[in-house]
């Protein structure tokens, strides 16, 4: 398979009307379905705005790579489109973007597509190639220009033995979440700049299809640094006693020279395999601030409290149906009860033990596993449960730098023996005698509160709760929402807060769905598409659904989103409305309480913020609508 079989003429828009990095990705989404390349829009576009969420597919140099790998996708295609004015796309080196590459992958694509679509990705670090590409004005240059050179031209310096002994060597990964685009970018970028600095260097790569290349233990040994340009986890144990960078795929791509020369030097933290970099004092990096490292170590233990919180959940939630229907002897509800519950006793403790995973590695999971139990049994809640976590993390870290310098003897004893022990007996005495108490003094402070609020206050807190659910849709402003109404519901077993959470997050998918219907002039024919597929994911309490709107109307898809979903939390706790299940949506409110007033919160809230949207949202401009038919014709 060549590269031109993917990059198809068809595809290809010579002269973009978009202006606005939204328009763009709508623009090429919208080929792409015209020509049957993908088959369900709503997916492929919530795929590649993911992707665009982690870090811009705008490279430098004038070029964007948006792309997505999912099952939305029939047949693996390159869109090129060009643009004669430029669009801010948040590229990295914040200059506009002139070519863009939308890359759509199947899921399960063989391993011929997914070699093709790297080979382009490394065509595109060539700057003579960027440059001729900027001035081709027919689909049929930009193949010929892809046609002049196809087979690939290896990059890695061919050296004897001898030769290699008078070069400094390094070795690198390259990884981006995908795995189609970056991950090879990188990897061309960093062998091209290695070649001109005389510097010997292997790359292993982390694609969708797994680790190419891989690096040896004697590579490994020989070189002077590591380089991971990587924005997922690769394997690093290996690394153990290395100096390593470690930075975003993008780096590799546009900072190559800095990063080896770095590797090169040895300018670079010691890794050590039980997650503790000796050289410096945070463990996040010398990039992260204090609120991301936060926040990213409170995120791990809510993504893997997560299965936890929604299997038991909803375990729980069946077993009350049979009760309401068998009674509370029934076998049916006595077993799913039990089961359901028993997950619901984990959520405290995985969620300690995985931000202090998250800080200190795995030596930091047993002490936060056992410091979030502590805090469960000392009544100090899910508050307790968060501190233990990063009390933990800290406290291992800190352990680890104490028997940093312990003789070689006793270097196998740290991990199986010296971190499990101290790092127990710390955190818990910490957690028996300081911190348990004063946070069950605290936590049972705040459950007196909320048990006795006026209406008007829990009125207003259910609002604040169901606004914050609709503020970036599935954010960190949306899972702090969640969290604490999970926090609620795990103390007390009072789901009034869940009813308030649930709406909030079911009214932004609901009421764009409710609008593209009532207000078709106000959306595009593919945008009224992709709406329709809205209704069922904010039933099922799925609010990622109305990302792609907001993406590319944030100020009134997002304004009016809070409006509707604030007003629904309200009523929920205006009507003592409760749900207790941690998920489910609709599927759920057989369980609840006043669970009519549940679907009229949610109607009331989606109906506000539909009517909004729509009276707020400009008209399409039809003229626009009916070249860009012409155009796919």
């Amino acid at each position: 398979m060549q590269i031109n079989d993917v990059l198809r003429q068809d595809l290809m828009i010579m002269d973009l009307h978009a202006t606005t990095k939204e328009e763009v990705i709508n623009e090429m989404i919208q080929r792409l379905a015209e020509k049957q390349v993908i088959n369900d829009v709503d997916t492929f576009k919530t795929g590649i705005m993911t992707r665009e969420s982690q870090t811009s597919t705008g490279l430098g140099n004038g070029i964007a790579m948006p792309h997505s790998k999912n099952k939305a996708v029939k047949d693996a295609a390159v869109l090129f489109a060009k643009s004669s004015k430029g669009v801010d796309y948040d590229a990295l080196d914040g200059e506009p973007v002139e070519l863009f590459f939308m890359i759509a992958a199947p899921e399960g694509g063989n391993n011929v597509h997914l070699e093709v679509l790297a080979s382009l990705s490394r065509k595109l670090v060539d700057e003579d190639v960027v440059s001729q590409l900027k001035h081709v004005s027919t689909p049929e240059e930009v193949q010929a220009l892809f046609a002049e050179n196809e087979e690939e031209v290896a990059v890695r310096e061919e050296t004897s033995a001898s030769d290699s002994k008078d070069k400094p060597f390094v070795v690198a990964v390259t990884a981006c979440p995908t795995g189609i685009a970056h991950t090879y970018m990188a990897e061309d970028a960093l062998k091209k700049k290695a070649a001109q600095m005389g510097v010997e260097i292997r790359v292993e790569t982390n694609g969708t299809d797994g680790a190419k290349n891989k690096l040896t233990k004697e590579e490994i040994s020989r070189a002077a640094g590591v380089i991971v340009a990587a924005d997922k986890k690769v394997d690093m144990a290996r690394f153990d006693g290395k100096p390593v960078l470690q930075r975003p795929v993008s780096e590799g791509i546009n900072k190559s020279e800095e990063l080896i020369s770095r590797a090169v030097s040895g300018n670079a933290p010691i890794f050590s395999s039980d997650g503790a970099s000796v050289s410096e004092d945070s463990h996040d990096g010398d990039n992260a601030s204090i609120g991301q490292t936060i926040y990213k170590d409170v995120m791990n233990g809510i993504s893997h409290m997560l299965p936890f919180v929604v299997g038991g959940g909803i375990l729980l939630a069946i077993s009350f149906l049979f009760e309401a229907q068998l009674g509370s002897d029934s076998v049916l509800f006595t077993s799913l009860n039990t089961i359901g519950g028993s997950a619901f006793q984990f959520l405290i403790p995985i969620l300690a033990g995985y931000i202090a995973f998250s800080i200190a590695d795995r030596p930091g999971l047993l002490p936060g596993m056992a410091g979030g139990l502590l805090a469960v049994q000392s009544d100090a809640g899910f508050l307790g449960g968060l501190v233990a976590g990063f009390v933990a993390g800290y406290v291992m870290l800190g352990i680890k730098k104490l028997l940093r310098n312990v003789p070689k003897t006793f270097e196998g004893l740290k991990s199986i023996l010296l971190y499990p022990v101290l790092g127990l007996l710390a955190v818990g005495l910490l957690m028996f005698f300081l911190i348990g108490p004063f946070f069950a003094v605290i936590n049972n402070a705040m459950l007196g509160f909320l048990e006795n609020l006026g209406t008007g206050n829990a009125v207003l807190l259910g609002a604040v709760l169901g606004g914050m659910m609709a503020v970036d849709m599935g954010g960190p402003v949306n899972k702090a929402a969640y969290a604490f109404s999970i926090g609620i519901f795990t103390d007390t077993g009072n789901g009034s807060l869940m009813a308030a959470v649930m709406v909030g997050g079911m009214i932004p998918p609901l009421a764009i769905a409710i609008s593209t219907v009532l207000f078709k002039s106000k959306y595009t024919d593919l945008e009224k598409s992709s709406g329709l597929s809205n209704f069922v994911l904010g039933a099922s309490f799925i609010t990622e659904g109305a990302i792609p709107f907001a993406a590319a109307d944030p100020l009134r898809v997002i304004g009016s989103s809070v409006l509707g979903a604030a007003i629904g939390g309200g009523l929920t706790q205006l009507w003592n409305v409760s749900i207790p299940a941690p998920h489910g949506g609709l599927f759920v409110i057989g369980i609840g309480e006043n669970r009519l007033m549940f679907v009229a919160a949610l109607l009331i809230g989606s109906i506000i913020t539909a009517t909004l949207l729509g009276f707020w949202k400009p008209k399409v401009d039809q003229s626009d609508v009916t070249v860009q038919a012409s155009e796919l014709a």
